[in-house]
């Protein structure tokens, strides 16, 4: 097979664990098909950027600052540059709006949100599971480049630290027609949802943003990998910011752990949650859908529940 190459993304001059786990993807798939893979990155990166055959660095007079459209017209151009067979990217927020409109520009076809990958007799392959994981698929795309993007937690992310030589990427990228005046992130001494391996998600059970210190104190509780997402009319309704909604129309997530808290488990949210390994759910509603794909189940007042567990967590350490 052809080149790879995996369009980066970072946060404060470090490559962020859902490229690294698309990284370990890469690896698998060159070696599996005798080929180099390059990674973009949109900035120099801290610490090393071991692993991959090449390393462009787009040209800091064209990366200044994240903008959508001339990131998505470099990822393409970096394509054509490498000659790449595959581009990957992780399946978060930003891969998925880069990607599909790298893959515009590219005339290529796209899957989004894959698992995995397979490659016999040369054709490339891509395990998908839509319908909230109901179903398994391979997918293969029949254009060249073909575009992907990986879900986060399918693979383990790959060590990076080490030196790797960097090539200088120029290129004449479009007028912007926008500017950031700024971007939201969550507090540094907790994982992005889609890097953490707990998550604890409070909805509209929760009853208003003032009751959030008391999930707050639940995620203290479960250790430094733990943080906290939210259900969509929470995050509608201003109760918490939109970087923490988990579901089909938010984040994809695939923790070890998920403990949703007052949330009823509409379709479109256990679909962004489907991949959790293991789903805790507690709410006062015997009936609410979210206990048809919990692996636990509470039914109970989740404001005796939650502080209840949260004390004996901090009693078990």
């Amino acid at each position: 097979m052809g080149p790879i190459l995996v369009v980066t993304e970072s946060a404060a001059g470090a490559v962020r664990s859902t490229s690294r786990q698309v990284f370990s993807m890469a690896a698998q798939m060159a070696a599996a098909g005798g080929a180099e893979w390059t990674a973009l990155v949109f900035e120099p990166c801290e610490g090393g950027l071991a692993g991959p055959s090449r390393v462009l660095v787009l040209a800091e007079e064209s990366a200044a600052g994240y903008d959508p459209e001339t990131y998505a017209a470099a990822a393409a151009e970096a394509a054509r540059h490498v000659r790449a067979e595959v581009v990957l990217m992780a399946a978060t927020a930003t891969g998925k709006d880069l990607a599909a409109r790298a893959a515009h520009q590219l005339g290529a076809a796209l899957a989004q949100d894959c698992t995995g990958f397979g490659l016999q007799d040369g054709r490339l392959s891509f395990t998908r599971t839509p319908y909230g994981g109901k179903i398994i698929t391979e997918v293969e795309l029949e254009t060249r480049p073909m575009v992907a993007t990986v879900r986060p937690r399918a693979f383990l992310p790959m060590d990076v630290s080490g030196p790797a030589a960097l090539e200088t990427f120029r290129v004449k990228l479009p007028e912007r027609r926008m500017t950031v005046q700024r971007t939201e992130g969550r507090a540094a001494d907790r994982p992005d949802v889609t890097d953490a391996a707990i998550v604890v998600s409070g909805g509209r059970g929760m009853q208003g943003p003032e009751h959030w210190p008391m999930l707050e104190a639940l995620v203290e509780a479960l250790g430094p990998t733990a943080t906290l997402a939210c259900s969509r009319p929470v995050s509608d309704d201003g109760w918490r910011p939109r970087s923490e909604h988990v579901g089909q129309t938010g984040r994809t997530i695939a923790p070890d752990l998920y403990i949703a808290c007052g949330i009823s488990g509409a379709i479109q949210h256990v679909a962004g949650i489907a991949g959790s390994r293991c789903i805790v759910a507690i709410n006062k509603d015997p009936e609410a859908p979210i206990f048809q794909v919990a692996d636990y189940g509470i039914v109970g007042d989740l404001f005796e529940v939650i502080p209840e567990l949260t004390a004996r967590l901090k009693a078990s350490v």
